[in-house]
């Protein structure tokens, strides 16, 4: 199990600026003018969502939140602090890998039916505020989506040119796990900025580092000043307190091999009969990928269209071949999303498929806890050896 949350290498090697509340919003200005279309994220209907922002103004400021197994509230900070807030029901996977993408239309043109791609040009995109358990989740499905040899033309034209500004993380909430997970709360590679929020009695700043060439461009734009000692000392010792007060943690021990060592545990049927089968997990999770096709017509049939849409492995149909499902109790479909996420994942991509950000525990409507549960699997697998000894 990985735990290192320090600084990456490229991010403490640069003694970076500091800018305070009209950097940020001359960071928002910079980057549309350069032709990206902005998102962060934005109080609204309760929760922090991701939304396309026409001005910094927009930003939560004065907004955290209170995250708990099947519980989320907004609540107001005093601080005015605008990244203190923990992962939302979005990720940047709505952008990149969106839920819904028509792939072609057909046309009845006369006795010819006429086949058409859609060629919708994706917009730029500058991701403001990528968290670090978010900023690892798009490397993983860097991985799955163009990293091997069947590429994802929808995700790779999404996700080249986009410009990420991560920020890390100084107020986790009691769902997340990060450290456990070795995402975070510092920002890892592959971003083009990252800033580290920081309010105290010296005021409300940013100290924001470059980590491309274009990261160098747009940092030497924004109205800012060499960072000083204390702003980079009070934005350290913020995140390496994020790391002291994670809210969950996982079983220190190898869950690749824990996954594949409890296959018939009994906590499988426990969970089954708390889990709805719902699939909130799967949509909220960062890296979960699967899709199906949809073919719709229109009243004169005249019109048709195919549409590929997120699926999910909770899904009873998910598994369907000739004569039934592969999958038809909800231990196997739940077991199944679990040991993939935790155990298998490594066989296909070279790495864990959880990055800890607590979504999956926090919108999941009776609460199941895939901390709780690999808990769970780990006492059962230390205590069974005894058990069959007795």
């Amino acid at each position: 199990m990985d735990t290192d949350t320090g600084e990456t290498a490229a991010a403490a090697a640069s003694p970076g600026r500091v800018m305070g509340k009209d950097g940020m919003a001359a960071l928002v200005d910079i980057l549309a003018g350069r032709g990206y279309t902005v998102v962060g994220p934005t109080a609204r209907d309760g929760a922090i969502v991701l939304a396309e922002l026409e001005s910094a103004d927009q930003l939560p400021y004065g907004w955290g939140v209170e995250a708990e197994a099947g519980r989320y509230r907004l609540r107001e900070r005093p601080d005015g602090a605008a990244f203190a807030n923990a992962a939302g029901p979005q990720s940047w996977k709505t952008f990149l890998h969106p839920p819904r993408v028509r792939q072609w239309s057909a046309d009845r043109v006369g006795e010819e039916t006429v086949f058409s791609a859609d060629l919708t040009r994706p917009p730029r995109w500058a991701f403001l505020g990528v968290r670090s358990c978010d900023l690892r989740a798009i490397a993983v499905q860097d991985r799955v989506l163009v990293g091997g040899a069947h590429r994802d033309a929808v995700y790779e034209g999404r996700r080249s040119g986009a410009f990420v500004v991560a920020v890390e993380c100084t107020e986790p909430a009691g769902t997340c796990f990060c450290v456990s997970m070795g995402t975070g709360p510092a920002a890892g590679p592959g971003y083009d900025l990252v800033l580290t929020e920081v309010v105290d009695d010296d005021g409300h700043r940013f100290w924001i580092r470059s980590g491309s060439a274009e990261g160098d461009e747009i940092l030497a734009e924004l109205p800012a000043r060499p960072a000083d000692r204390a702003t980079r000392e009070a934005a350290r010792a913020g995140v390496a307190a994020a790391a002291e007060r994670m809210g969950r943690t996982m079983p220190e021990t190898d869950l690749r091999q824990l996954m594949a060592g409890t296959l018939d545990a009994p906590r499988w049927d426990d969970v089954a009969g708390r889990c709805l089968t719902c699939g909130n997990c799967t949509m909220v999770c960062p890296t979960c990928f699967c899709t199906t096709t949809e073919d719709v017509t229109d009243l004169t049939g005249d019109h048709a269209e195919r549409w590929r849409v997120w699926d999910s492995c909770f899904d009873l149909d998910f598994s369907y071949l000739h004569g039934g499902p592969v999958r038809a109790s909800t231990r196997s479909r739940y077991r199944q999303w679990m040991t993939h996420k935790l155990g298998t994942w490594y066989d296909q991509f070279g790495s864990s498929g959880c990055v800890g950000c607590g979504r999956c525990i926090v919108w999941c409507p009776v609460g199941i806890d895939i901390t709780e549960e690999a808990a769970a699997l780990h006492d059962w697998s230390r205590s069974r050896p005894s058990e069959e000894g007795a």
